[in-house]
């Protein structure tokens, strides 16, 4: 289960399980890394817990807030989706189609070096 909550924050889906408030503690925390003051002095890192599963998120991508709870109660309900839909959970298929479409590029692009390279070999059998 913890490979399928890594799948989520990848793409927004409109069939994710909808959160309640009640069922969440939220926590407002000094962030952590570079950032100075802005960053030791101000407790604007999130720290949201959904209690029923017991999955916490720690979101700390802005120096607002607001902006901080809105991104981590997405990822939260992404994950959220994952725990309990698991494989049939659309971040989880989004997850996969995008790694599929991954090594098809690198598959890809393989092939076209194999090409570049046969074809120099072809030009110096040529000039020879």
């Amino acid at each position: 289960s913890v490979a399928l909550l890594q799948a989520a924050r990848k793409k927004n889906s409109s069939n994710l399980l909808e959160l309640s408030e009640a069922e969440l503690e939220e926590q407002f925390v000094r962030g952590d890394g570079p950032g100075g003051q802005a960053t030791n002095k101000t407790n604007n890192c999130v720290v949201l817990k959904h209690v029923p599963s017991g999955i916490v998120v720690k979101c700390h991508q802005t120096r607002s807030v607001e902006k901080n709870r809105k991104i981590a109660r997405e990822i939260l309900q992404e994950k959220v989706d994952l725990f309990y839909k698991g494989e049939d959970s659309d971040v989880f298929k989004e997850k996969k189609e995008s790694e599929k479409q991954k090594q098809e590029k690198k598959r890809r692009a393989k092939e076209n070096l194999e090409r570049k390279k046969l074809f120099k070999e072809m030009q110096q059998l040529d000039k020879e």
